[in-house]
């Protein structure tokens, strides 16, 4: 059971006012985003042998995006409905542990992307996306039950990270846990991608 952290959670206003909580997790993402340049991260995508089902990468921006909208509007919408319950100190309780989910649970998704890409440690982003997916879970079922409608907005953020959790460890596995100039793309055009292993030329 988790208890309610004032230091692991985020301040009220990012739950209390619709705007603050909503742009937050679109803004941070965005700029992570942004700032580990698409175009780069893009061809390490494709240079990357992959579990069956990966999505194009153009996919992930507006999925992403609407992701985070999704969850900050969670967030909001738990926040009033359960700290307006003051009748009810048990979802009061509830509403302030989902928080300090919440905000462990936004730490988690915004290091996955740099793990993963920038560092090329398949294995520590794998087990960062495997706890980030068991506490979006939790964090699911406790909002769900302050508000019904915050635990459905949840639903298809905690679904795609179940399907990032298969490509994350799809990818380490089938690259050997090792993503540091192994392979690089001939051509990024047509179903499938052309490798050159760097080692062998």
């Amino acid at each position: 059971m988790t208890t309610h952290i004032p230091l692991l959670t985020l301040p009220s206003v990012f739950f209390s006012q619709p705007a603050a909580a909503i742009l937050l997790p679109v803004a941070i993402g965005t700029a992570i985003g942004f700032s580990m340049r698409p175009k780069e991260t893009q061809k390490t995508y494709l240079a990357l042998r992959q579990p069956p089902l990966r999505p194009p990468p153009w996919i992930f921006g507006p999925m992403w995006t609407l992701l985070y909208g999704l969850m900050g509007y969670a967030a909001h919408r738990s926040w009033t409905t359960g700290m307006g319950s003051s009748f009810n100190p048990s979802k009061v309780m509830l509403t302030k542990q989902g928080a300090t989910l919440y905000t462990i649970q936004l730490v988690l998704n915004f290091i996955w992307m740099p793990l993963f890409f920038r560092l090329q440690r398949p294995i520590e982003a794998t087990v960062d996306i495997v706890a980030l997916t068991g506490i979006t879970g939790y964090l699911t079922y406790v909002w769900g039950q302050v508000d019904e409608v915050s635990g459905w907005c949840l639903a298809p953020y905690l679904a795609w990270l179940s399907f990032a959790t298969y490509l994350s460890a799809g990818a380490g596995y089938l690259n050997g846990w090792d993503f540091s100039g192994k392979e690089r793309p001939i051509s990024a055009k047509g179903g499938d991608t052309k490798y050159v292993d760097e080692k062998a030329e």
